[in-house]
């Protein structure tokens, strides 16, 4: 491999030093550069993952690579999320649950509202049409469906339990179940990951465990003191601490998948990128969601409580599973177009933004202010979208049946 080749990966291994001296040395240092430095660590780290698990597949046998590489893909997303989920065992006083239901909420709705229209948008500008997608991935849009009408259940009984995650856990391995017994499909790699692709076997296996481990360590290593710091950072700054962990601690995560996926499409290869980011969705909308109660019960010593939320997280679960169901709906005839994927934007954007004119908004129509009344308004507009929709793509609908097929 030439010194070139090499650069990518110099670079993202140079990203992760100041937050591996960050864990060494302890340093007195404001919580916002903590952040920043943990973040870009996190960040480093997540390129080396996407670029070796892109490789790994070349090697490992299909049955392996499904489960082990979609869950390792993802595994910055879950270290900040289960570190949060494991002090809320450890304190259910505190509000770590609420920053963990912030993180995983904010992670899903980024997939779809920025991610995924964003595939299409790009694609679109170059190739003039939509993203259209394979037979197969009726499989994932099948799975996300069922995982996103269970879900729903989750904020109208109120509990997250154990039983949640089992439950989510069993849709997760039944669709890896299905996607594992299919033939192989080789995928070209692009970019860095070609570059590793070409070193002869022996080397390319030695190569990706390097980085493997490495960059886990290196998440690891960077989980807490990023998430910790990014609340202190809230609190030091005045900002709500939820919207931080909700928006910002995902990006970091997410970054590299989105950087990938996105070059993917202005390549051509919209459907890869497309494919690669809903199955993203229903891993953590099933694999992520589903760990949650486990990692709390076994924080807190016991299955018997339920992780301790209020209406605020149950309101973030229902307009995230709104929002999913939507997209499921918009992906029903296995076709995602300009205006849905600007539809799917618009929403998101209007959503996130809906903090800064809720209050005027309420004070023109004459209503008492309630920070969650437009939460709830969009989920239900959600909602009444995707039915609209589904009775719409009833065909494809029915089609999705075939998605239960090796």
């Amino acid at each position: 491999m030439s010194l070139r080749a090499l650069k990518p990966f110099l670079f993202a291994i140079l990203l992760t030093v100041p937050g591996l001296a960050l864990r060494v040395t302890h340093p007195d240092i404001s919580p916002l550069w903590t952040a920043l430095l943990a973040g870009v660590a996190i960040l480093g780290a997540s390129f080396l993952l996407t670029w070796a698990c892109e490789v790994a597949q070349l090697d490992i046998p299909q049955a392996i690579a499904v489960a082990v590489v979609a869950f390792i893909a993802v595994l910055p997303e879950y270290a900040v999320d289960m570190y949060f989920t494991w002090m809320a065992g450890q304190h259910p006083e505190s509000a770590y649950s609420h920053y963990a239901i912030a993180n995983m909420t904010g992670a899903n709705r980024l997939l779809i509202g920025v991610g995924w229209s964003a595939i299409v948008l790009i694609f679109a500008a170059r190739y003039h049409k939509g993203v259209s997608l394979p037979d197969d991935k009726r499989t994932d849009i099948l799975f996300l469906g069922m995982a996103t009408v269970y879900a729903l259940l989750i904020p109208l009984k109120g509990s997250l339990t154990w039983v949640d995650g089992v439950i989510l856990l069993c849709i997760y391995v039944w669709y890896i179940w299905i996607v594992a017994h299919r033939p192989c499909v080789d995928e070209e790699p692009e970019g860095p990951a070609a570059a590793l692709a070409t070193l002869p076997r022996r080397g390319r296996l030695a190569a990706i465990v390097v980085l493997f481990v490495f960059a886990a360590l290196v998440i690891l290593c960077n989980a807490e003191p990023f998430s910790e710091s990014l609340v202190a950072s809230g609190k030091l700054l005045g900002i709500n601490e939820f919207l931080l962990v909700q928006w910002l601690a995902p990006i970091a995560s997410e970054a590299p998948e989105f950087i990938v996926a996105l070059m993917f499409a202005f390549r051509g290869n919209a459907a890869l990128a497309l494919g690669s980011l809903l199955s993203s969705k229903l891993n953590q909308w099933t694999l992520l969601v589903g760990m949650i109660p486990g990692v709390y019960a076994a924080s807190s010593g016991g299955f018997s409580v339920p992780i301790n939320l209020d209406s605020h997280q149950f309101q973030e679960i229902l307009l995230t599973a709104g929002q999913s169901l939507f997209a499921v709906a918009l992906l029903a005839d296995l076709r995602l177009r300009v205006r849905e994927a600007i539809a799917l934007l618009t929403l998101f954007a209007a959503q996130l933004l809906s903090p800064l004119y809720d209050a005027q908004l309420e004070a023109f129509l004459g209503l008492a202010h309630d920070p969650l009344r437009l939460h709830n308004v969009y989920a239900w507009l959600y909602l009444v979208l995707a039915v609209l929709l589904l009775i719409r793509h009833r065909h494809g609908v029915w089609e999705l049946r075939r998605g239960f097929r090796v």
